[in-house]
Parts: C-alpha cells; structure tokens; sequence
C-alpha cells in the first residue's frame, strides 16, 4: 500500500493529465453520438426534396388525388419507391403513375409499387 501512494505522490501531474484526457475523450465521444442521434432523426421525418417534388407532380395527375411519397436510396441509387394515393383503384391512374415515377426519377418500374390510401 505505501509503494501505491509513494508512486502517486510522485507522479501526481501525469496522473492528473492522464484523467483529464480520458475525461475530455469521454465527454467529445458522448457529445458527437447525441448529435449524430438527432441527425438520424430529422433526416428519418423529413420529406426529401425528392419527394416533396414527386408528391406535387403525383398529386397534380388527373384521378391521383392526395399522394404520400417514400423513396428509399442507398449509395448506389435508388432502391424502391412506395406510393399511395387516393386514385390508385384505377388500373388507368394507376398506370399513369408508374410511368411518371419512373421518368422522373430514371428507375425501372419493377421497384415502385403504387397502393390506394386508406381514406
């Protein structure tokens, strides 16, 4: 026990310096996580600019009606698109759909479903 408070009674500064980098690493790592949390999500609740444009588009469409967007990206592109909206019973709405969606964002039509919204 006395070679234990010897060695601290001797290295007091380097102790010292040593708790206050790990208290300093500690409090960085805790402050960029909770920052990081919120960015998730607000991006996560959020209407991307996309959709935003798209729902306007849709909603503008004889026979669509109120229209809710979701793209789903990845970092190779686009990976799926969900629509519904309040037309989509008409195979011809329907259609209309389909076509715009994947002009607009250059994707194949196997990866947007379209479904009718529950009104």
């Amino acid at each position: 026990m006395r070679k234990v408070l010897n060695f601290v009674n001797d290295n007091k500064k380097v102790i010292i310096v040593v708790v206050l980098i790990i208290v300093l690493v500690g409090t960085i790592y805790f402050l960029n996580a909770g920052t990081k949390k919120k960015r998730v999500e607000q991006t996560s609740t959020e209407q991307s600019e996309t959709e935003a444009k798209l729902t306007a588009i849709l909603s503008s469409i004889d026979g669509v009606g109120a229209t809710n967007v979701m793209i789903n990206e990845s970092k190779e592109g686009i990976t799926g698109v969900i629509i519904v909206c309040e037309g989509a019973n008409s195979i011809i709405v329907r259609n209309d759909i389909l076509n715009a969606v994947s002009t607009a964002l250059n994707v194949e039509k196997n990866i947007i479903v379209i479904y009718s919204m529950n009104i």
